[in-house]
């Protein structure tokens, strides 16, 4: 398997973001992270972008935000006339006073739901197409003008989460307002190989199980069985990149008990089975 590389961003704490511009771009580059942001715009190519678990293919432009330290890798067919564009940003954008203002709250909500790596419509694609590649040609204050309406852009398009889970303790507070959501999150990231059941989740917080599932549900969008099982389908993604175990072995290690329904939820979930996942990563 191939290792993952953490990538050094050029950017320095005087600026703001940094804009990388590629026409004709060889996809050459590994399956990478970093701790930055980074909003990704590929034009005028065909091929397959990788975030995290998630591996889809693309025809002609494709547009993805990917949270910080998220792997990723796109790879192109066609190499003559594309154009990718690049745009990276410190993770503490989220963290910048004026952020925090009421103005910018659907910006806040997009920093925190692209800490799982976000793609975006193709109506969306086509309406931000312009702004990202004007941000290149221009300099100075107006960049930072068009930055920031780029993402109030984003904030408000249809857009759809690529990793199937990528808990993060300080996003799921922000964004559900819930210690007991948030408890309940970490208790599963300890014990997703164990059996959890949804009465130990509701006895956990305190609440009955009928209440709990419709609490929860409200909460995350996505019942407490799918998040569990995304939560399991993920860590198996990361064994069969990262390890040489066996199915078998990546199916009990990663919370299952039972072979052939592993083999079912996870042709569910990636549209492949664990064998061919394990075969199609090895391109990237």
């Amino acid at each position: 398997m191939k290792d993952l590389q953490r990538e050094i961003v050029p950017i320095v704490e005087e600026d703001l973001f940094i804009v990388l511009n590629h026409p004709d771009a060889e996809f050459d580059y590994p399956m990478h992270y970093h701790s930055e942001y980074e909003i990704n715009l590929v034009m005028g190519t065909n091929g397959q972008r990788m975030v995290g678990d998630s591996i889809e293919g693309f025809e002609e432009m494709d547009l993805a935000l990917i949270g910080p330290n998220i792997g990723h890798a796109w790879r192109g067919d066609r190499v003559k006339g594309n154009h990718v564009i690049t745009i990276q940003f410190s993770d503490n954008l989220l963290n910048m006073p004026i952020v925090s203002k009421r103005q910018f709250k659907p910006i806040q909500q997009l920093l925190i739901d692209g800490k799982r790596g976000l793609k975006f419509s193709k109506e969306a694609q086509l309406k931000m197409k312009d702004e990202i590649i004007k941000i290149t040609h221009m300099h100075g204050f107006q960049t930072v003008l068009t930055f920031f309406s780029l993402l109030n852009e984003m904030s408000n398009a249809d857009r759809y989460p690529l990793v199937s889970n990528h808990y993060d303790a300080s996003g799921t507070l922000q964004a559900t307002k819930s210690r007991r959501i948030a408890k309940v999150c970490n208790y599963m990231e300890q014990h997703f190989r164990d059996t959890i059941s949804l009465s130990d989740m509701a006895s956990l917080v305190g609440m009955s199980d009928s209440a709990f599932s419709h609490f929860f549900k409200a909460k995350t969008n996505m019942t407490f069985i799918d998040h569990l099982n995304n939560m399991r389908i993920a860590h198996a993604c990361r064994l069969l990149s990262d390890t040489n175990q066996t199915i078998s072995e990546v199916c009990y290690n990663s919370g299952f008990n039972n072979i052939s329904n592993f083999i079912r939820m996870f042709k569910k979930k990636k549209q492949m089975t664990p064998n061919a996942y394990r075969e199609h990563i090895k391109k990237f």
